[in-house]
């Protein structure tokens, strides 16, 4: 017996699962919910328009410094840890920039400690070269894979026995060799200049979510991250079990085997055998309960680990101090990321000054020069309307002061 019906197109069983997606923009929408402070020289002096250029696109591609700030915690809230590398554009631009590189491309990397100091003494980054066109077509240019190798090389004066070190830029290429094999040839060595004189440090800095220091640390978001992971599952198991338990199926006793039956309301199925039954299978149980229920649970904990986007909208209502002290640790972690990205990024324009001043050292630029703040301020609680009107009348009464009263 044939049973003969149009099948459903398969149900799809890929459905999206932006948890993680959004907590991250939560996260970045938390600390640039405020304006940023940027506090830049006089416009006296001959800097404060070369800065001012620079603000306004600091990598050469139009970024301005807030979105490459968007950019980098958006790197730091996602997977940890970002780098920054200023270098000079000595053409008709003769002007710093920056190049943002991700976690993935910073390769290898080493400190040494010269005359007292930890530096860098190695840093290699992973990016791409633009190559050649491929068979000729003009829209279709083939990416050369490079390596850029930052490094001090270390130089001994025969007369003093002194030991200086000098910044020196590698760059590697994968290109074919014999045999159709490719290997890494270095295609260019460079020196760079300031004010006619090489570099004694690495103009490299890294971006991390609690320190500018190279070790590589937790993911802020590894656990919503392995949690969300845990919920796609389940929610393609739950899917799945309803696509293949939810629909109707025919069932037929008494019949012959080898007969079709088409299933329609313009066709009746005839049969001579006595007590011969015919029905559909409809799914009847608590299967699919544990799955709904398992779903439930994994979204409660997304909500805990910081996607408040997932919670249940009927939630019994909360104190103030219970809203507090639920969103402390969370608010914390983003505190704690907006004080080390905001002083990585002082480092990176404290090398940026340097390069277009006179001073001796790029330590010797200070707040005092220029200063770059990101918001650490997340206290979203409103007064009441009856606080207010408490404030109000103890600023007329004349028991708290008007500036007290603002503040």
């Amino acid at each position: 017996m044939k049973l003969r019906c149009r099948r459903p197109f398969p149900a799809t069983l890929h459905e999206p699962h932006v948890a993680t997606a959004r907590t991250v923009s939560g996260f970045v929408g938390m600390i640039f919910r405020r304006p940023t402070v940027l506090q830049l020289p006089a416009p006296a002096p001959p800097l404060h328009p070369v800065l001012t250029a620079f603000v306004n696109d600091v990598d050469l591609l139009g970024t301005t410094l807030d979105h490459y700030a968007k950019h980098l915690v958006t790197e730091i809230v996602s997977v940890g840890r970002g780098g920054t590398l200023v270098d000079w554009r000595g053409d008709a631009e003769n002007r710093t920039y920056l190049s943002r590189y991700s976690a993935e491309a910073i390769l290898n990397w080493r400190e040494t400690r010269i005359a007292g100091q930890l530096k860098l003494s190695l840093v290699v980054v992973s990016e791409n070269a633009p190559g050649t066109a491929k068979d000729g077509d003009a829209f279709l240019v083939e990416e050369v894979p490079q390596l850029r190798v930052l490094k001090l090389v270390p130089a001994t004066d025969a007369a003093t026995q002194k030991t200086t070190h000098t910044y020196q830029v590698e760059l590697w290429q994968l290109r074919p060799r014999a045999k159709g094999r490719r290997e890494w040839q270095l295609v260019d060595t460079a020196t760079p200049l300031r004010l006619g004189q090489p570099l004694t440090s690495i103009p490299f800095v890294f971006h991390g979510q609690e320190h500018a220091r190279p070790d590589v640390g937790k993911s802020p978001i590894e656990d919503l991250v392995a949690a969300n992971l845990d919920h796609y599952r389940l929610n393609i198991d739950y899917k799945h079990g309803m696509h293949f338990t939810a629909l109707p199926t025919a069932f037929a006793t008494g019949f012959d085997k080898n007969s079709e039956l088409r299933i329609g309301s313009t066709t009746a199925w005839v049969t001579d055998t006595l007590g011969a039954t015919a029905s559909f299978l409809e799914f009847k149980g608590e299967g699919l309960s544990t799955f709904e229920r398992a779903l439930d649970r994994a979204e409660r904990l997304l909500a805990v680990l910081g996607s408040r986007l997932l919670e249940s909208q009927r939630r019994v209502s909360e104190s103030a101090e219970a809203l507090t002290i639920r969103q402390v640790g969370e608010s914390s972690s983003i505190a704690g990321i907006s004080a080390s990205v905001t002083a990585s990024l002082n480092s990176v324009l404290r090398w940026v000054y340097w390069w277009h001043s006179t001073e001796a050292r790029p330590e010797d630029v200070t707040a005092a020069h220029l200063r770059y703040e990101l918001n650490t301020d997340f206290d979203s609680a409103m007064l009441t309307p009856a606080e207010i009107h408490a404030l109000v009348a103890a600023w007329q009464s004349g028991a708290i002061s008007r500036d007290t009263l603002l503040h």
